[in-house]
């Protein structure tokens, strides 16, 4: 499980101070860069590679609302993938741990343009990291 922590600012409120609905896209996001990056592939490293991971399903359930200026904790892994693609499951947590959304994002392996099954050291590499 990877773990990322933020603030929320008033520009990402919608009129009644809760997060609005479009920034936890934004926020799920941010997290699976940073889990990314924590386990050694960040974008930066997959362009290099040739190898660009497009988004092909998003489903979120929003359970409790997050205020203005709440600290909150993603809580990221790598639910179930293969050498095409990867289902992550996300989790928002408020500062007292109340589960406040849930997110199943499916993203595919691109190369070109096209969707491609990354080569087996790649996969390899990467499905250690995330075990």
């Amino acid at each position: 499980m990877l773990i990322y922590k933020r603030k929320i600012y008033g520009f990402q409120c919608d009129i009644y101070g809760h997060l609005n609905n479009s920034y936890y896209l934004q926020i799920y996001e941010e997290a699976r860069a940073d889990a990314l990056t924590s386990i050694g592939f960040p974008v930066k490293r997959l362009i290099e590679l040739g190898i660009h991971i497009y988004l092909v399903r998003v489903e979120i359930d929003f359970i409790r609302g997050i205020p203005l200026e709440e600290d909150i904790t993603v809580r990221s892994r790598i639910e179930k993938m293969d050498r095409l693609s990867g289902l992550w499951r996300q989790e928002i947590f408020d500062s007292r741990e109340n589960l406040c959304n849930t997110a199943l994002t499916r993203g595919v392996f691109v190369r070109n343009g096209k969707p491609a099954r990354l080569n087996k050291e790649t996969y390899t590499e990467l499905l250690n990291l995330v075990k």
